[in-house]
Parts: C-alpha cells; structure tokens; sequence
C-alpha cells in the first residue's frame, strides 16, 4: 500500500449526491440502478440513515463514498468506492472502518455487502481486509421492471 493520504471522513449529506454520482460514473463495472441511485431514492436512503453512509474528501473534492444502512439487525454496504487515482491509500480502509464503527455503535452485530464477482479489484480490496465469501445464495425480484442495471465502462 501506498503512504496513507490526509482526507477527511464525513458522514454523506443529501447535497453530496451530485459529487458522489458523478464519482460512481467514473468507476469501471459498477453497477447503478435506474431507479435505486437516483437523487430521490438516494437522498430518502441517507434519511433513513443519517450517520452511517460517509464520503471521503480531499482538498474539499469527494474521492471515495459508501452507501452504508441497516434494518436494524443487520448493516449492509452499497456502492463503495474510491477514485481510481487515490486507491491503495488506505481511503477505503477509513471509510469501511468508519461505518463498521458506527453500526456497532447502534448495536448491529453483523454487515454484508455484494461484490460483483467480475469485481477483481473490490473482492481483493475485501479479501485484504479480511472479508469472508458467505455460503449463501443471494436472490432479488425486481419490484419495479424499470429498476435495471447499468454497468459503467462495459
């Protein structure tokens, strides 16, 4: 890993979310969803939980972000990322361990995440961390069939 950079971890703001968008449209192979990463939905997430999600800033610009929540029981992590420039700085780690702090803070006892297996550079970044593959199989239904995904640089 490289020298570890100064920034700043903050707690995501509903005014974040342009900054924090247009950081996701530069990350090759993420995948947003039509209506799950819009401002509404994006902004009605952080209300729902106010401490948990973080940017992180350097010279005043966001570099890296986490969609962080729980239900209550159980925290997950959405959309984590760090410009392509700044990674293996340790802004991940901060940003991770931030969160994990805080939902251990309300009491929650466990966080899962999902990373694309395609995602070699994410499941290397959470294998170095110590993160573990589950034994479960994950399901969705689309609600919404407007809901698609869209995968950036693919």
């Amino acid at each position: 890993m490289a020298d570890m950079l100064d920034v700043e971890i903050l707690p995501m703001q509903e005014e974040d979310y342009d900054e924090v968008h247009a950081l996701w449209m530069t990350i090759r192979g993420f995948g947003i969803r039509a209506l799950d990463d819009s401002k509404e939905d994006i902004t009605r997430f952080i209300r729902r939980n106010p401490t948990t999600s973080v940017v992180a800033r350097l010279d005043g610009r966001v570099i890296g972000s986490i969609l962080c929540g729980s239900d209550g029981r159980q925290g997950a992590f959405y959309h984590v990322c760090v410009a392509k420039e700044y990674r293996r700085h340790g802004i991940g780690t901060q940003m991770v361990g931030h969160c994990m702090q805080e939902l251990k803070r309300m009491g929650i006892n466990k966080v899962g995440l999902i990373a694309f297996t395609s995602n070699d550079a994410g499941n290397a970044f959470w294998q170095r961390l110590g993160w573990k593959r589950s034994d479960v199989n994950y399901y969705e239904f689309l609600l919404n069939e407007k809901n698609i995904t869209r995968f950036i640089g693919e």
